[in-house]
């Protein structure tokens, strides 16, 4: 019994853990943000690309969050960040499992009186996925130097509808610029 209990409870953590966005960020320390005011979208050599509406609809929500921190868009080469991006689509599996009949009850067990555990069974099945990662660059362009990236996973599902699509890039994007810009060094 206790090992079907923890058996249902791993579970149920695996399924919590592939419904959760997973986001990481990382930055140069040494770099004052509070200077950037601009950017620009550059492409990165070699990236893998999404189709021309996924594309507008990640650079549109990044800009939109971008906004809200004080940063502006230009098409100027002169622009304080150039941030490129990159997507990667993949699958997982998810189990679910449930069971039937399982519990305690009087009677002989091997020997043994009360408690008897009675059997069930237990079934399992499996879906699969589509993870969707989103890796975020942003480079000072003066100094042509990476200063921040973050990686967002779960952000696109090529098997969803439209309005879940949109929504879910929204969700992440907010999700992945809301430590943006890094706190100040202390000094």
């Amino acid at each position: 019994m206790k090992k079907f209990c923890f058996l249902a409870f791993t579970l149920f953590l695996l399924g919590l853990s592939a419904a959760a966005q997973d986001v990481r960020y990382n930055y140069a320390e040494d770099v004052k943000f509070s200077k950037f005011k601009t950017y620009k979208w550059v492409s990165i050599k070699n990236a893998d690309q999404v189709d021309a509406i996924t594309a507008k609809q990640l650079t549109d929500a990044i800009d939109a969050e971008l906004s809200k921190k004080g940063l502006t868009k230009t098409e100027s080469d002169a622009a304080d960040l150039y941030l490129g991006y990159q997507t990667a689509i993949g699958t997982e599996k998810e189990l679910n499992a449930y069971g039937t009949g399982w519990g305690y009850g009087p009677g002989w067990y091997g020997g043994w009186y009360g408690g008897a555990a009675r059997m069930g069974s237990t079934t399992v099945t499996t879906s699969t996925i589509y993870t969707g990662q989103l890796d975020l660059d942003m480079y000072d362009s003066a100094n042509k130097q990476l200063v921040w990236r973050g990686v967002v996973s779960k952000t696109l599902d090529p098997k969803a509808k439209p309005e879940k699509r949109l929504k879910n890039i929204q969700k992440s994007i907010e999700k992945l610029l809301k430590n943006y810009p890094p706190p100040a060094k202390k000094a």
